[in-house]
């Protein structure tokens, strides 16, 4: 109870010797007392020992007159507050008459009014004449200094729930389980009841809830709402906090009815606000009345900072995975996010032992598009595709882009091969009716290719090559005619599996020593000489022989094992070339001449990789040409400009190939940096024979002049072709009647012979 001295030493003692004088000088000292800011009190020992005395003082603390307080010994023990009633009344009844002073103790005590004050006792246990136990004390009001180590205690409580929000925040990627961890340290912070998290509607007309919890009970989230007429929708308009001191007195707002039930008394609302526009609301609620302060708005508003911030990041992170998994033109699924679904239903038919089919397919003459009205329009027809396919297929159907004009379906749970036919006629209904495409009707088509994976319980099959099975089913139905669809069938199948052991065969071709290069020599008409060589790769197959590059290229192109087999023909073609140089001294350097695949086109890093090629073997730029395809261009336009820029800063001459087999070679002319153009064999055919191939050629040779580029003829095979391009001014040419790809060893003979030359004239 009121029992206490403060020690041997220090504020102690100065008491306990007050305290001694009051009780032995009587009296004397009650001026004195009566102005000290403190009640001083003599009472007997025990839950009901009477008082003898109590200052004026306990009138302005506690509200009672000092007469009503001694004339009711039992008042003391009925206004200490429940929270702290038993232990007071355990110290007291546990005190030995025999000690005199007892350790202070602080307890409440309810006022007069109502009102709760925080008590310090300090009291020494003195005798009476008569013998009798009796208290001489001092009661301080210490609520002040109580609320402020409450508000101390209750800052750092919150200083550290916004730490562990942050922890979590950026340990997990779940915004559902942080708002749930939010609202779950709001509550654990003195006085708060209860938390929330609302979030706002579609419409913006409600506040749906997210997250709360009482403490006795988890409020279910998206059960209840709150109006904009609320304190929530208040902070939300205005971007600022809104307290609401007591809710049986507030007019402004609506209280949401979940609250109500909960009995809460006070609130304080903050905003969510998100980079674009507001999330929502977080709030706390206390069931006493003007529960919240200045200081509790900062450390709501920066847990609700916290949680805007993690909410942004997700929905920052979900646009990058949407962008990462999506096609940006037509905003389907793009191929890694088809694979991923693909494995997905291959794992689930294992188990349920039904069919799973994928469709390739591509659009039909999809060039004839791009190039005579426009990537805009082709564009635009591939955006229509993919919205009328969506509208086609079931509803469990996945259709994906994979690139260009290519799509593929995913068809689970199929009841067999017929299933799958029948949906893939239904996706050539969505090519039934005109596209309107830069304000005019056209028809397009699609081929389209079907493979079905039966997967078992002890193997799900491979997604990739369920895909490229129908990748080369699609490419059946082209070889057919086009605008129909083809099953894969054994014989597609005995052709992929060759296919699969070409490219791992290839991909051993280079540390076995197996690639070859053969070497084609470039005449200058005009003098006979040869100035220059291509260099075509052959492989050196340990069992089927020399095959050509349409055996391998193609395969190496898609696996892309086409770039380190790409930067060894460049390296090797740069050292031999050198090395024939050599051997000819004095004599005009030879050119070596290279192709470029459409992979190694598209890496942004072919210039970097060229340059160190030509460092390591010394052979100036200018004399490396690297010959480039027009449907190389265009197919990967957007990435070539700027590699084919950075080449020609090289150095290097840029050549363009199979020039007059495309349908924009003009346009390409100018957006690109090349040297010269050679004139497609297709054309050289009928050179001299055909007037009208004849005609073409005199064009391309006219045009390449007017522009200061060479031109290069290619498949020159008899004396007519020859005397026609010399009549007509063609720079270069090559072809069997100069010679065919020579080996290396071949031609190494023939410059040590002096026979190189040779070659330049047929004559000879």
């Amino acid at each position: 109870m009121e029992s206490a001295a403060r020690g041997k030493s220090g504020p102690g003692d100065r008491v306990t010797e007050f305290l001694d004088q009051i009780s032995g000088a009587g009296g004397e000292y009650r001026r004195l007392i009566e102005r000290l800011p403190a009640i001083v009190y003599s009472c007997e020992v025990g839950e009901q020992g009477r008082w003898r005395y109590v200052s004026p003082q306990i009138e302005d603390i506690l509200g009672y007159s000092p007469e009503e307080w001694i004339a009711d010994p039992s008042l003391w023990a009925r206004q200490l507050h429940s929270g702290d009633r038993d232990r007071v009344l355990e110290v007291e009844a546990g005190h030995s008459p025999s000690q005199r002073y007892a350790p202070p103790i602080d307890y409440r005590m309810i006022t007069h009014d109502g009102d709760v004050v925080w008590i310090l006792d300090e009291a020494v246990l003195e005798p009476d004449e008569r013998g009798t136990p009796v208290w001489h004390g001092v009661l301080y009001d210490i609520t002040e200094r109580k609320h402020a180590e409450q508000e101390l205690r209750r800052g750092a409580a919150q200083q550290a729930a916004v730490a562990r929000l942050g922890r979590h925040a950026l340990q997990h990627g779940d915004p559902g389980a942080l708002m749930v961890e939010a609202v779950e340290l709001m509550t654990e912070i003195d006085g708060v009841e209860a938390a929330c998290i609302w979030e706002v509607d579609e419409d913006g007309r409600r506040l749906l809830l997210r997250a709360g919890l009482e403490r006795s009970a988890a409020i279910v989230e998206g059960s209840m709402s709150a109006g904009r007429d609320s304190h929530a929708g208040a902070a939300l308009d205005s971007g600022l906090h809104v307290i609401v001191d007591d809710w049986r007195s507030e007019r402004r707002f609506a209280l949401p009815g979940v609250l109500g039930t909960a009995g809460v008394r006070s609130s304080l609302a903050v905003s969510i606000d998100g980079k674009d526009r507001p999330f929502g609301v977080l709030d706390i609620h206390s069931t006493e009345p003007s529960r919240f302060t200045p200081q509790d708005v900062h450390f709501v508003q920066a847990s609700a900072n916290v949680v805007a911030d993690a909410l942004e990041r997700h929905t920052a992170d979900q646009a990058l995975r949407h962008r990462v998994l999506h096609d940006s033109l037509t905003g389907l699924p793009n191929r890694i996010s088809f694979v991923d679904s693909l494995n997905d239903a291959l794992t689930r038919a294992s188990v349920a032992g039904t069919p799973v089919g994928v469709l390739f397919f591509d659009l039909d003459h999809f060039k004839l598009i791009n190039d005579s009205i426009g990537h805009h329009a082709g564009d635009e027809l591939l955006r229509s595709v993919a919205s009328r396919l969506r509208n086609h297929l079931r509803p469990g159907d996945v259709v994906a882009r994979f690139g260009g004009d290519e799509f593929g379906i995913l068809v689970d749970r199929l009841a067999d091969e017929d299933e799958a036919i029948a949906i893939a006629n239904r996706v050539a209904d969505a090519f039934a009716k005109p596209y309107l495409i830069g304000g005019a009707e056209h028809f397009i088509s699609a081929s389209v290719g079907i493979a079905i994976a039966r997967p078992t319980s002890g193997d799900s099959g491979d997604a990739d090559l369920l895909i490229r099975d129908a990748d080369a089913a699609m490419y059946r139905a082209k070889e057919r005619g086009r605008a129909r669809c083809e099953l894969f069938d054994v014989e597609m199948q005995e052709r992929a599996v060759r296919r699969l052991q070409t490219e791992r065969e290839l991909g051993h071709a280079i540390e076995r020593d197996e690639l070859r290069l053969h070497y084609q020599p470039v005449v200058e008409l005009a003098s006979g000489e040869i100035v220059g060589l291509e260099a075509l790769v052959r492989w050196r197959h340990s069992e089927r022989g020399m095959l050509d590059p349409g055996e391998f290229v193609s395969i190496a192109e898609e696996s892309g094992l086409i770039e380190p087999i790409g930067r060894w023909v460049q390296e090797s073609a740069c050292r031999q070339v050198l090395e024939w140089q050599g051997l000819r001294p004095g004599r005009r350097p030879l050119d070596i001449s290279v192709n470029l695949s459409a992979r190694q086109v598209a890496r942004r890093d072919l210039a970097t990789s060229v340059a160190e090629i030509l460092d390591r073997t010394g052979l100036e730029p200018g004399r490396l040409r690297l010959e480039i395809t027009e449907s190389i261009l265009v197919e990967e336009s957007a990435s070539a400009t700027a590699t084919l820029e950075d080449l020609s800063k090289l150095g290097v001459r840029l050549v363009l190939d199979d020039f007059g087999t495309g349908y924009s070679s003009l346009a390409y002319l100018n957006r690109f940096p090349f040297d010269a153009l050679k004139i497609d064999r297709s054309f050289i055919d009928g050179l001299g024979v055909e007037q009208g191939r004849t005609a073409i050629v005199e064009a391309v040779i006219g045009m390449a002049r007017a522009l200061s580029l060479d031109a290069i003829a290619e498949g020159v095979e008899n004396e007519t072709q020859l005397a026609e391009l010399r009549r007509l001014g063609c720079d270069y040419a090559q072809g069997h009647l100069f010679a065919r790809a020579l080996p290396a060893e071949r031609l190494t003979q023939l410059v040590r012979d002096g026979g190189l030359e040779l070659l330049g004239d047929p004559a000879r």
